[in-house]
């Protein structure tokens, strides 16, 4: 018996012993796992199907920041225009006057257009005489010879003379009372074609 209890007692010492080393060296590695576990980033949860993801606040900053790219405008041309008495045509708005294109819708591609007007002679109010508004962005008138009187809607009645020059805003209501027999206007139009409307009062 005793020999037994002898040879027992090592032997469950030594399988202690290991057991404890075993123990020791599991719970490092755990410890290590842990470690390398809180050390790496957090996974982004997948969005579930149907559902669009959150955008973030940076994104949604940055697109309110960020302003609308504004339209590419066509590549103009350069535009020169001398003086012929035959370039004055009756192919304007109006009947009684003839018209000197510039070249500028061509050149601009339709962004803006100028031309010399000379009224017909003798005025006739009856024909002349008409209320009506442009659909433009911007229009200017200069006298370049002779007077022209004009009724504008918030300005009343002016009279115009050479070296005299009037913008016309947007669908302001307005027309010509009388001219002088040698008129001539220089008027600047954006856009080139642009919408007319004829009012009865």
């Amino acid at each position: 018996m005793a020999t037994k209890s002898r040879t027992t007692k090592p032997a469950s010492r030594a399988a202690a012993k290991s057991a404890a080393l075993k123990t020791g060296k599991s719970s490092k590695a755990t410890a290590k796992a842990v470690t390398r576990t809180s050390a790496k980033p957090l996974a982004k949860t997948p969005a579930k199907p149907g559902r669009a993801a959150a955008p973030s606040a940076r994104k949604a900053l940055a697109s309110k920041g960020r302003p609308a790219p504004a339209p590419r405008r066509r590549k103009q041309k350069v535009a020169i225009s001398h003086h012929r008495e035959e370039d004055f045509k009756a192919d304007g708005l109006r009947a009684y006057a003839v018209y000197r294109d510039l070249g500028i819708a061509d050149a601009t591609r339709g962004l803006a257009r100028a031309h010399v007007i000379r009224m017909l002679p003798p005025c006739n109010p009856q024909e002349v005489s008409k209320l009506h508004t442009h659909a433009v962005d911007f229009q200017m008138v200069y006298v370049l010879k002779g007077w022209v009187k004009s009724y504008l809607e918030g300005v009343g009645e002016t009279l115009m003379q050479e070296g005299s020059c009037w913008t016309q805003p947007p669908k302001i209501r307005h027309m010509i009372l009388d001219y002088s027999d040698d008129v001539e206007l220089l008027e600047v139009i954006l856009p080139a074609d642009f919408k007319t409307v004829e009012l009865s009062t």
